[in-house]
């Protein structure tokens, strides 16, 4: 990995001398000797480093900010190449360890195993789509043999991306990011999926057991790209209609593909009565069939176009997909060519289960109160002396909607008057119902806070005329929340009506619990805990209303929004509470880090399932009284120390506007969702994922552990009481996180951004900040009994070591340009330009920002 990265800083350094002269590279690697000297020295040297960049030439701002940027980037393609090598990290070895070392596997277990990555649009990757292609064509080349022919290939693919501007200039409209979310499936997940079936298999069959039936698939994929549209007015009712047959086309042709391969190999005559009757006796029964279906995808795929009303020939499930594939390959086995079988067909027929005609299941999110909104207008018009319907009792709403769920006559009039933001929700359950629920996953509520938010959504669905039962998932996001969730999902599965919903929509009921706005709510250990309590509470209320469970989990890619390594948070879930089905969300910038290439799915797909599989078959044990309540203990002390910070205190919020580059992070055109819920200057109004961003662009990433070094030091004082709870895997995950987010802040950093950019009281709060971190390293280090953090993971620490080298400069030189653009002194594009890059390159270096 050292090899890779500096030949690939070597590359650049000599693109950057051919494009603006060795006297800028001089300037670039003068400043990356300083930051390395000041990383070993004291004040002095950082202020040799500052005022290095503080005399820059304007000329050379950008290029410096890009030169560093893009050696981040590059470090980065570098690392994933080294940890993706079947040296580090071989699927097959995984399956085969698990399948040793449980002797309940079998392969069948697979059969009762659902994982669901839900990819979003989440506005944290930073990379433009040029960008990110450009540098998966690195990655390749990293492949190859040394020699000159790689050096070359090297150095025309950074030499391209030199001469590409890295920012985007607009944002990416929902479209943009559905067309983003689809390349990753037709350039990594669609050759990722068999592989790591194949990978299953060999190892099954390895150890002795029979190989993983053709029928298996325990990974699907969903999406929220085109239809979350909580606090996004950009994504309408047309998105979502446009996103759905967009998924239809691009299924449509990736499968025309394979089938077209496979009319071309499947040339043998050997068939079955059933093959051959189905191939109406031709000579070239497999062909025939095939035939037949590629007809079909491409009359589908005509009707997605547009080009054709869809009367005839259009897949319409996907059984009609899978049955011709499946009939060809029973047929091959039973006529003794196996080995042809087993070959690209079970390839095809995996994925026709796994992708299906919809390609992915897109799900619907809107906030509850857009669904109050039109009720509150209908009765209205209906009664205008009448008390608005969000203000009536829990009991008097569930007994008028589920009234009006038993009642046939329509629910809405003809013809009433309609605001705009009512009409967009109508809409919405208007494209679903067109499409007869085909390509839906979920209807996802946020910020759920009763039983009859699930109702209205339900009479919703009804009424504007969908007739099979879409899957109505509550999202139980704030700290209040996820305490009532138990007691919410206990009140409306005790109702009648919908519990007959669930038992026809195979007994199953979803519930999404959210990590970002509970960490904001809360601070993140008062959230973990109370996150772990509502699972186990709302497992329970399943398991008494005999109903199975799926719990959907919002985890965001930063530590401050419920990120860490998955294959941990898994086995780390209260016991009883996966049960072989998991959802969760992958978000942003970590969809390309853990998906962006087959041999990183593969990876990320096998630590999924594995995990998963563990968890179910041998769940960790249930806390002990005395861990409980030393959580609880430790939670409402980290909650005080949070919220008498955040919320209490008068001068937070124009601290953490002056400290951060809050406010200029919404000219960085990352997402097309706006930051903020609606206007205003409060945290509260703010989103999770620019709240995350802007502190770890200033190196102190608050929300990963502000109100923790309360619970610490709480904890320091009882030592026996620490070792006790380092046998329960959920706190153990959570020291794991603190001390990799204590190891990634850096205080020197923030005390910079501090001293440049805020003035009294801002900076004595900013300080006493900084302190709290002070505190909790220290109490880190006294619990692991360790001169060092993260000292038992030297390759991180080495590649935090080498990253900070390259970030140092573009946080100082982020600090001064903020100054700049602040005070007015210089308000050109150039400088506005930089920002965005230091602000890119920080983010890339990261690797997780949001």
């Amino acid at each position: 990995m050292r090899a890779d990265v500096r030949t690939l800083g070597s590359l650049l350094g000599e693109i950057i001398a051919e494009d603006r002269g060795r006297a800028l590279v001089d300037r670039i690697e003068k400043i990356r000797a300083l930051a390395k000297r000041a990383r070993g020295g004291g004040e002095e040297q950082w202020d040799e480093l500052s005022a290095c960049l503080k005399s820059l030439p304007e000329d050379d701002l950008v290029d410096v900010a890009r030169g560093f940027n893009q050696f981040l980037n590059l470090a980065n393609i570098a690392e994933q190449h080294y940890h993706a090598s079947p040296e580090i990290y071989s699927p097959q070895a995984q399956w085969g360890r698990l399948i040793k070392e449980t002797p309940e596997f079998n392969p069948s277990i697979l059969d009762q195993l659902r994982v669901e990555l839900v990819l979003t649009a989440h506005p944290t990757e930073v990379l433009r789509r040029t960008m990110i292609r450009k540098y998966d064509a690195v990655g390749q080349a990293l492949k190859r043999k040394s020699g000159p022919g790689r050096r070359e290939t090297l150095k025309r693919l950074i030499a391209e991306i030199w001469h590409t501007d890295e920012v985007r200039q607009k944002r990416p409209s929902p479209l943009d990011e559905v067309k983003w979310g689809f390349a990753v499936i037709e350039n990594s997940l669609w050759h990722a999926v068999p592989r790591l079936m194949r990978a299953a298999d060999e190892a099954a069959v390895e150890e002795g057991l029979p190989a993983i039936p053709p029928a298996t698939m325990p990974i699907r994929f969903a999406s929220w790209m085109g239809g979350d549209r909580d606090g996004n007015p950009n994504v309408t009712a047309g998105i979502t209609g446009a996103t759905l047959k967009l998924a239809r086309w691009m299924s449509a042709d990736l499968f025309l593909r394979d089938v077209q391969h496979l009319v071309e190999s499947l040339s043998m005559a050997k068939a079955t009565p059933e093959l051959l009757k189905r191939a109406a006796r031709s000579k070239e029964p497999y062909r025939a069939v095939l035939r037949k279906l590629r007809q079909r995808l491409q009359a589908t795929r005509d009707w997605a176009e547009g080009r054709s009303d869809g009367a005839e020939g259009v897949l319409r499930t996907d059984e009609e997909l899978i049955n011709p594939l499946d009939l060809c390959y029973r047929s091959l086995c039973a006529s003794g060519l196996r080995t042809i079988a087993d070959g690209a067909l079970l390839d095809t027929l995996r994925r026709a289960r796994c992708f299906g005609i919809a390609l992915v299941a897109l799900d619907v999110r809107q906030h509850a109160e857009r669904h109050a909104q039109v009720f509150d207008e209908l009765l209205g018009y209906l009664d205008p002396d009448g008390v608005a319907f969000s203000k009536w009792e829990e009991k008097d709403k569930q007994a008028f909607l589920l009234r009006e769920l038993d009642n046939k006559r329509p629910l809405f009039p003809r013809h009433w008057p309609m605001s705009k933001p009512v009409r967009e929700v109508l809409d919405t359950f208007d494209v679903l119902a067109s499409a007869g629920g085909v390509g839906i996953g979920s209807y996802i509520i946020s910020m759920a806070t009763c039983p009859s938010d699930v109702l209205q959504v339900a009479l919703l669905m009804r009424a504007r005329g969908l007739k099979e039962p879409l899957p109505i998932a509550p999202l139980f996001e704030t700290l209040d929340d996820l305490k009532r969730a138990p007691a919410i999902m206990r009140d409306l599965l005790s109702l009648d009506w919908y519990r007959t919903r669930v038992r026809n929509a195979d007994n199953r009921q979803q519930v999404m619990i959210g990590y970002s706005d509970s960490a904001k709510d809360a601070g993140p250990l008062a959230a973990a805990w109370a996150l772990y309590q509502a699972q186990e509470g709302i497992a329970r209320v399943a398991r008494e209303c005999n109903v199975d469970l799926t719990l959907f989990h919002g985890r965001g890619g930063a530590i401050g929004r419920g990120g860490g390594p998955a294959h941990d948070a898994i086995l780390a879930q209260p016991p009883g509470t996966v049960d072989s089905s998991l959802r969760v969300t992958e978000q942003g910038e970590m969809i390309r880090f853990k998906l962006g290439s087959p041999v990183l799915a593969v990876e990320t797909m096998t630590r999924y399932l594995i995990a998963t599989l563990k968890a179910t078959i041998a769940p960790a044990k249930p806390p002990s009284a005395r861990a409980r309540q030393a959580m609880d203990e430790m939670a409402a002390r980290a909650l005080r120390s949070y919220r008498g910070l955040i919320d209490e205190t008068r001068a937070f919020v124009p601290m953490f506007q002056a400290l951060t580059p809050e406010r200029e992070l919404s000219k960085l055109a990352l997402g097309s969702r706006p930051s903020r819920r609606r206007p205003s200057a409060d945290i509260k109004s703010l989103r999770a994922i620019p709240w995350v961003f802007a502190w770890s662009q200033v190196r102190l990433m608050v929300p990963a552990w502000l109100g923790s070094e309360t619970a610490l030091g709480y904890l320091r004082e009882q030592p026996d009481r620490y070792k006790e709870l380092l046998h329960w895997p959920f706190f153990r995950m959570q020291m794991d996180l603190l001390e990799l987010m204590a190891a990634k802040a850096e205080p020197g950093l923030g005390e910079y951004y501090a001293s440049r950019l805020t003035k009294a009281p801002e900076r004595e709060l900013a300080e006493a900040l900084i302190e709290r971190l002070a505190e909790l390293r220290a109490s880190i280090l006294a619990l692991r009994e360790t001169g060092a953090l993260i000292a038992d993971q030297p390759l991180l620490r080495d590649s935090l070591a080498v990253r900070n080298t390259y970030l140092d400069p573009l946080h100082l030189l982020q600090a001064e340009l903020l100054h700049r653009l602040r005070q007015m002194e210089d308000n050109r594009p150039e400088v506005s330009r930089a920002l965005k890059i230091t602000m890119a390159g920080i983010a890339s270096g990261l690797r997780n920002s949001g």
